[in-house]
């Protein structure tokens, strides 16, 4: 099963609220804190639980070091600052960036998305992206922001990202150029390609950074997908407004196939096919493709078997088991993938344990764990190796430590 995340923009998105909403879902502060310390722009991120409407959530603030806490408006901050150091072009940015401790496809990511911006900026300011010296997103809230979310989602290791259709506010917004309705100009163009509407009330509510980071991760637009859910954070907007929370919503889960339902007598039994092909003229090289193709058209499993065919000739078995209205998409990708020119299915009983996956925390991620039982029972509890192979992979300790670790979190969480 695949984890998704899954954005809901219906108070508009910021990047303070993005960020604030993944520390509400597990993301740990002192290692966002660890991450962004290498930036060396002087500032700290702190971390509040406010309530937004009556709702909880966290609400995230850049200060410099040694600022005391004040009441910043995130959403209006680039005109009231007008220090130089606070406009950095692309290329102090990137330097910026080059010195982080995120991953290298972590810094290039970000510093493909201050790229974008600075285009962004370019083509409405009708200079070079050489030239354009970054207001809003210079300013190290916003480095601090983007740089921190960048890292949240890498920590997270999620890519299947859905987001909402993006609630854009209304009246004027007040920038460095003058009062420009909203979106600000450079916003609208982030959010190119994204589905946006308007209430027609309550200011800006989608900031430059929120556009650039939601079309920056976003597979897909729509409503929630088909999931289990498994964790939900809040990140808080500035203002509190009446009538409606003033917040970004992250969930995240597992998708799930909406149509399909156990056996319902709780037993775990239930009635799936199996579908069949036999060849034994057929490049080897061509079954790894074939089975993430049956995957995809809805199989539960598929497996090759050795088998000797007439005339003496060695072959191979394919069998596929899938849920019986996947049958058209299966036999499809076996006619499409393979030589074969028959299939034949029967249905078959099958019982299963009930599954279920919990997420843990381990030094440098998360790793799921598939726990397996009856009732109350736990039976079997498996670290997901794909998962472990990711944190492995990006921290450089070896794999076997993390299944260790992983299995060693789900028991200590069953202890407590």
């Amino acid at each position: 099963m695949a984890r998704v995340m899954y954005f809901d923009c219906f108070s508009g998105a910021a990047g303070d609220m993005l960020l604030g909403a993944l520390l509400d879902a597990g993301l740990p502060l002192d290692a966002l804190r660890a991450a962004l310390g290498e930036l060396g722009i002087g500032h700290d991120v702190h971390a509040t639980r406010v309530l937004r409407a009556g709702v909880s959530s966290i609400h995230v603030e850049v200060r410099t070091a040694g600022q005391p806490h004040h009441g910043h408006d995130h959403h209006h901050h680039h005109h009231k600052h007008d220090h130089s150091h606070d406009h950095r072009s692309l290329a102090e940015i990137a330097h910026l960036i080059g010195h982080s401790s995120l991953s290298p496809a972590g810094k290039a990511r970000a510093v493909a998305l201050f790229r974008r911006i600075a285009e962004a900026e370019a083509a409405i300011h009708q200079m070079s992206v050489e030239e354009v010296h970054l207001h809003e997103v210079g300013a190290p809230d916003s480095i601090i922001d983007i740089v921190g979310a960048v890292f949240a989602l890498e920590w997270f290791g999620i890519d299947d990202i859905v987001a909402s259709p993006l609630n854009v506010g209304g009246g004027t917004v007040q920038i460095a150029h003058g009062a420009f309705p909203v979106p600000a100009p450079a916003t609208l163009r982030l959010l190119d390609g994204a589905p946006v509407y308007s209430t027609g009330t309550h200011g800006e509510l989608v900031t430059p950074t929120g556009a650039l980071l939601v079309t920056g991760y976003a597979r897909a637009y729509g409503p929630m997908p088909a999931m289990t859910v498994h964790r939900i954070g809040y990140g808080a907007g500035t203002r509190d407004r009446e009538g409606a929370p003033n917040v970004l919503r992250v969930v995240i889960g597992e998708r799930t196939d909406a149509a399909r339902q156990p056996a319902g007598d709780g037993s775990g039994r239930e009635t799936i096919l199996r579908i069949e092909c036999e060849v034994d003229d057929m490049n080897p090289q061509l079954f790894t493709p074939l089975g993430d193709r049956l995957v995809t058209a809805g199989a539960l499993d598929a497996y090759l078997t050795p088998v000797v065919m007439k005339k003496g000739r060695p072959g191979t078995l394919i069998t596929v088991l899938a849920p019986p209205d996947r049958r058209a998409a299966i036999c499809d990708v076996l006619f499409r993938e393979t030589t074969t020119i028959g299939v034949r299915f029967d249905a078959v009983e099958r019982e299963t344990l009930d599954r279920r996956w919990v997420e843990v925390a381990v030094s440098g991620g998360l790793v799921r764990v598939k726990v397996a039982g009856r009732g109350t029972e736990v039976l079997n509890a498996a670290p997901e190796f794909d998962d472990c192979l990711r944190v492995a992979e990006a921290t450089g300790r070896p794999l076997k430590i993390i299944q260790a670790e992983a299995l060693k979190a789900w028991l200590d969480l069953q202890a407590s």
